[in-house]
Formats: C-alpha cells, sequence, structure tokens
C-alpha cells in the first residue's frame, strides 16, 4: 500500500513494521545490499531488526538507517514519515514548533529533524536551457522588529534592515510536459564575481537569458542570447521579463516570514533547498512528493555539533560548490 493523504500517512505508517517495509522496499527495490562492500550475501536477524553481511569487514551488522539521513537518529521511523509528508507538501513550510507539537517530541529535536529532511531535500540536475530567468533578491528583516538583546547581538542601528542576505536564483521557464524548475544560491556578495559564474555553471551555452539591469550580467552576451528588461522603465517586453523569478520569490518571503520569522544566514542555504523542492515538485501529487524527498535519504548524514558550529556550518549542497 501507498498512502495517498496525510491522514492515510498517519494511519499507515503508526506501524513500524510497515515503516521498514516500506523503507527497505524504497532503498533496496532489487534487495538488500550491504552499505560498506555491496553484498548480497546478508543475514536478516529478525528480532532485532538487523542484517548482517557474511563477508568481513568492520560493521557487518547495519540497520535500515545506516547511511541516510535517520542514522543515529533515536526517533522512529513512525515519527520521520509524516515529518517528511508535511515537509515536503505544506506550500508555506512547518515550524519546528508546529512540527513538535504534532509528533510530540521537543522542538529542539523538531528543528534537527527538519535540517535533516532539508538536506535530503537537496537536488541537482543538468544545465538548464531554452529560455532562463536569472535575479537575485535579498533576505533580511528590520531592526525596529528586534528586541533590545537582539539589536545589540546584531549590533545593529537605527530602524532599517538587518543583516540582508543575498540570493540569486536561476529559473528555467516551463516548456511542453516541464514546469519551469529553480536553483537557489546563497551569495556573499551580489557582484560580478559571484553571480555571473553561478550561469555559466548551470545554464547551457548559446540559452536565452533573461535578467534585470544589473552590470553584473553584462559579460554574459559572449556566450549566450542575453536580454535585459529595465525595471526603471517596465516589468516586461513580450518574452523579456524576470516575472517568473519574482513570482517564486513572493512565495519564499512568504514562507520565510509567515512559518520560520527568523533564520541565521548560515541556515539559509537549507532553506533555500526545501522551497526550491517544493517548488520545481509542484505539479505533482502528495505522495509524490513524499516519495522524492524519501528517495534523498540515502548517502546524506548530519550531526547536530556540525549543524550548530564548527567544520560543517557553512556547508554548501555538492551541486552548489
Amino acid at each position: 500500500m501507498t498512502p495517498k493523504t496525510f491522514l492515510e500517512a498517519v494511519q499507515y505508517f503508526s506501524d513500524a513494521d510497515n515503516c521498514f517495509n516500506f523503507l527497505v522496499a524504497l532503498r533496496w527495490p532489487r534487495g538488500v545490499t550491504c552499505p560498506q562492500c555491496g553484498s548480497k550475501k546478508i543475514t536478516f536477524l529478525e528480532n532485532a531488526k538487523l542484517w548482517k553481511c557474511r563477508n568481513a569487514h568492520p560493521k557487518q551488522k547495519f540497520s535500515i538507517k545506516v547511511g541516510t539521513i535517520f542514522e543515529d537518529s533515536p526517533i522512529g521511523l513512525e515519527k520521520w514519515f509524516p515529518a517528511m509528508w508535511l515537509t515536503a507538501n505544506c506550500k508555506n513550510g512547518i515550524s519546528s514548533y508546529e512540527l513538535s507539537r504534532t509528533l510530540g517530541v521537543t522542538q529542539k529535536t523538531a528543528w534537527f529533524m527538519l535540517q535533516r529532511i532539508r538536506l535530503a531535500m537537496q537536488k541537482g540536475g543538468g544545465l538548464f536551457k531554452g529560455e532562463v530567468e536569472v535575479d537575485k533578491t535579498f533576505i533580511g528583516g528590520r531592526a525596529r522588529k528586534m528586541n533590545a538583546k537582539q539589536r545589540a547581538r546584531r549590533k545593529t542601528q537605527g530602524s532599517g534592515q538587518w543583516n540582508l542576505e543575498p540570493v540569486q536564483g536561476v529559473l528555467e521557464r516551463a516548456t511542453e510536459g516541464q514546469p519551469s524548475q529553480v536553483r537557489l544560491f546563497h551569495v556573499t556578495r551580489p557582484n560580478r564575481k559571484q553571480l555571473d559564474p553561478n550561469v555559466r555553471k548551470h545554464v547551457e551555452k548559446g540559452a536565452d537569458i533573461f535578467t534585470d539591469a544589473l552590470k553584473s550580467y553584462n559579460e554574459l552576451s559572449d556566450e549566450y542570447q542575453h536580454k535585459v528588461i529595465d525595471h526603471a522603465e517596465c516589468y516586461a517586453k513580450g518574452r523579456v521579463h524576470t516575472n517568473g523569478l519574482e513570482n517564486f520569490w513572493s512565495l519564499l518571503k512568504r514562507a520565510r516570514g509567515g512559518t520560520y520569522v527568523s533564520v541565521e544566514p548560515f541556515h539559509l542555504f537549507r532553506y533555500l533547498d526545501e522551497q526550491a523542492f517544493r517548488f520545481n515538485e509542484r505539479k505533482d501529487n502528495d505522495a509524490g512528493r513524499f516519495a522524492k524527498a524519501l528517495r534523498g535519504i540515502v548517502g546524506k548524514g548530519l550531526r547536530y555539533a556540525k549543524l550548530i558550529g564548527g567544520e560543517g556550518i557553512y556547508r554548501l549542497p555538492t551541486w552548489q560548490t
């Protein structure tokens, strides 16, 4: 059985055996293999819900969670799966406070779960082609909405913007049978040195590039059909516009301001991955988005110590580096 609605998902995944069998079928459709050596010569230990590889090597025993975002998590799959369903399908996202109340876990645990799920939502892909829009925006808040302690910590004066973080978007316009797709990049400075390479790395040469009048994109005309819309004059001239990305920015900021409220700059790329995933998979149904998010769990791990500080805190998705 594959649940089609959230109610069906909650009912179905409330059974630990259903969760186990569902993940086994999704992760190893051709039969369980050892994550260490790839061997199919394994023995299932029924009572412990573990497998043991018959080849001699370290870590012969392994569980269904090994090598996934669930590894070392004491939270059962009967809570992980509804959390992934909600994250993949709530249009404006779900906050850690709301998830903690829904699952009956602490807010800290729910926050850590959400960050792991966002890691599973990171998607790569080939080069964009055809008609491509490129634009940037700024994510941040206002000092007048902070209390005195926050303002002192941010070293912000006045009531204007604070901690504005530039985000670049590249959107491939819809083609027959394929809705528009977006990729996002958290950059430190919105200048040519950072914006230009992102376009060249992710867009096929010869494509039609549509940007605003920002001078950082001026050199794109050497490899692309670069067309500019000056927003000081108008927002569209036929097909020359960036309105597709403007629409996406509104969705992104609605989720950031309405659901998450406050996002630290060094975690921003995770929230961008989440919003991009839901946008790119918007034509699919709830069950389809859930399955696609679940397929991204393998080969990804995130430890809490690295999440809150240290070496891994600034790690970007592999397709952004």
